[in-house]
């Protein structure tokens, strides 16, 4: 089938995966401003990082598996799986007596979202050759980009018309429709055909868990969890995450730029909610976001369409990185709201440009069978990059939001260096299945 005639067979389906992955990302920031009135419910402050935390690293240690499964048992069954995985959860969240029923909800819900992610990366992967998928990648990054950053003003703004639960329970009503759109999904068909990964799974999210922890115990448990998984997925007959992907600097570049692009970008976005909450209440607070999060849509519009025009696509990461140091850059030296506001413009500008270039980039050079695992491993990257965020910079704030900022400018100019080494493939035009 001509990628025309799929285009026009699967607006359904390409309809249900913009939304699944929406309503996940939205759900990975949509507690920032809700978390004072979670709190005044239930009282006490110690567990409540875990309701940030527990959704971000819930997706981190599942994301591989997604990515596994879809490959040997098809996307489609995998992405209603996690769909109503994720749906549960929100229910679980909505309807949670307790903080500790909460984290939980938070932890199915996580679960999910790193299914969505994953599976709806490669199903897009599967439908379109990367030139003509540049512009659907394009839209991916619009619901990506402008769900994190937008976040902040839906809870904000559900917070105090309806309650905190509603930010939970809205996701039962849209994640239904979702289902009934990916019903007409038509990936191609898969089979079995080695035993699956287990070992692999256990170990990569016991690495996960504990390099997001950040204790020393955690760290150190994480290490040797780390050094098993290499052991162990090289002798694998069918690794979860094949470690020769790494021979592809395409893909290694891409990992280290999407674990520093989520930190930097994803992982500060709550400080940047209590920095514009500083004289404001929720809702206000949250309306403060609009312009970066236009921003964010502006360049992640641009950056598709002349990727699928021109086949070309290093300078969006550098680019991406170039701007966001500035804006840091005057985040740390002002204090003028308008300033501010500009400043966060830049920053949304920075962040669209950046989010999904590098799965695209990695998907361009993956072979067939390896585009799930392709996937994951990107996703993986900035999720763990987006769950080390909040909690390395938790530290940095102890000097107030200036010192989160000034944490950044390391981070960022790394990642410019890094997105300079990025190698030039041009993207496919032929057919994608």
């Amino acid at each position: 089938m001509s990628t025309t005639a799929l285009k026009r067979a699967q607006k359904p389906a390409l309809a249900g995966l913009f939304l699944s992955v929406f309503l996940a990302m939205l759900d990975a920031q949509v507690v920032a401003t809700a978390l004072p009135r979670i709190t005044a419910e239930f009282g006490g402050t110690g567990s409540y990082a875990w309701v940030t935390t527990a959704y971000l690293l819930a997706g981190s240690v599942t994301a591989p598996l997604y990515g596994k499964l879809g490959d040997v048992f098809g996307r489609k069954r995998v992405l209603l799986g996690a769909l109503a995985l994720f749906l549960l959860g929100s229910l679980a969240c909505g309807l949670a007596p307790s903080a500790a029923a909460l984290i939980v909800g938070r932890v199915l819900q996580g679960a999910g979202s790193g299914g969505l992610f994953v599976s709806v990366g490669a199903s897009l992967g599967e439908m379109f050759t990367p030139r003509e998928g540049a512009k659907y990648f394009g839209w991916f990054s619009i619901c990506f980009a402008v769900a994190s950053l937008a976040g902040p003003v839906v809870g904000g703004v559900l917070t105090g018309v309806a309650g905190w639960r509603s930010i939970f329970l809205v996701n039962l009503p849209l994640g239904l429709v979702a289902v009934a759109l990916l019903k007409t999904l038509d990936p191609p068909r898969r089979r079995r055909d080695a035993p699956f990964d287990f070992a692999g799974v256990v170990l990569l999210g016991g690495a996960i868990t504990g390099f997001t922890l950040l204790t020393p115990w955690s760290i150190g448990l994480g290490a040797v969890a780390a050094v098993a998984f290499v052991f162990v997925e090289r002798k694998a007959e069918a690794p979860v995450l094949p470690l020769r992907l790494f021979n592809d600097r395409t893909f290694t570049v891409s990992v280290v730029l999407s674990v520093l692009a989520g930190f930097a970008f994803l992982g500060s976005i709550n400080y940047v909610a209590v920095l514009l909450q500083a004289d404001a209440g929720p809702a206000e607070g949250g309306l403060r976001l609009v312009p970066m999060t236009l921003a964010v849509s502006l360049s992640s519009v641009v950056a598709s369409k002349v990727i699928a025009r021109t086949g070309a696509y290093r300078w969006a990461p550098r680019l991406s990185m170039a701007l966001g140091l500035l804006a840091v850059l005057g985040l740390t030296t002002l204090d003028e709201l308008p300033w501010v506001l500009a400043c966060l413009v830049v920053f949304g500008l920075a962040a669209g440009l950046n989010l999904q270039v590098l799965a695209l980039a990695t998907q361009n050079t993956a072979p067939h069978a390896d585009r799930g695992a392709v996937a994951a491993g990107v996703n993986l990257a900035r999720a763990l990059g987006s769950a080390l965020g909040p909690v390395a910079l938790g530290f940095a704030y102890n000097a107030g939001t200036h010192g989160v900022f000034l944490a950044l400018l390391p981070v960022l100019a790394l990642a410019l260096v890094t997105a300079f080494a990025l190698p030039h493939v041009p993207l496919k035009t032929g057919e994608s299945r």
